[in-house]
């Protein structure tokens, strides 16, 4: 019954400790491990990956590390949520402001030297998507590039993120504690009692074996 119980401390506690360790352990390194929740990038091509796979992203400093070809994940125009899709073209758009007088947006130019203004911008793809993404997406939108695809690493990270998962690692061993301590109690007082103690035991020894016995 230790061996049991001690067991499942053990790998209970590893499974824990395992799923704080890998987040923090790509954090140290610059990187952060994101969930894939939708099949938009299913497929063969390099870089490819299914809804409950995880994927390693890495943050970008400088817009020049943007490539056609690359996966990056970014927030969408009028999105809180993030979108991980293939860069299929990398442009300088014009940038348009409301022109008080007439409403209409109109392009803007640089005051000094009266050059038009333009802002660096990505146009993606969903690798299993027929059509592109219907927005092009400004470098400031862009959180980092893909590294990395681990299959299947997204669904166990999201359970034990959950609050299903955290009670199957904790409860457990937390249980075979408290059990380890009822042996340890029980078996105390078999040794006493087999070493020759013959003193009656008390009334709240009596109960507290009834207690423990159940």
């Amino acid at each position: 019954m230790r061996s049991a119980l001690w067991t499942v401390i053990v790998v209970c506690g590893l499974a824990y400790a395992t799923s704080l360790a890998v987040p923090l352990w790509f954090q140290a390194n610059g990187q952060r491990l994101l969930i894939v929740t939708s099949g938009s990038m299913a497929g063969d091509d390099q870089g490819a990956f299914d809804a409950g796979d995880a994927v390693v992203m890495r943050r970008i400093d400088d817009p020049s590390q943007l490539r056609v070809g690359q996966v990056a994940t970014f927030w969408p125009a009028g999105s809180d949520q993030l979108v991980t899709h293939r860069i299929i073209a990398l442009r300088n758009l014009p940038v348009m402001q409301q022109d008080e007088a007439t409403g209409k947006m109109v392009q803007t130019y640089d005051p000094e030297t009266g050059e038009a203004l333009t802002r660096p911008y990505i146009f993606t793809k969903g690798d299993a998507n027929l059509e592109p993404d219907p927005d092009a997406t400004p470098l400031s939108q862009v959180r980092g590039i893909i590294l990395d695809v681990y299959p299947r690493w997204g669904w166990v990270l999201d359970w034990a993120g959950s609050a299903q998962g955290r009670a199957a690692m904790l409860v457990p061993p937390l249980a075979a504690l408290a059990a380890l301590e009822v042996v340890s109690l029980l078996d105390d007082r078999r040794a006493r009692r087999a070493a020759g103690e013959q003193r009656r035991p008390s009334a709240r020894e009596r109960h507290d074996d009834a207690l423990l016995l159940g």
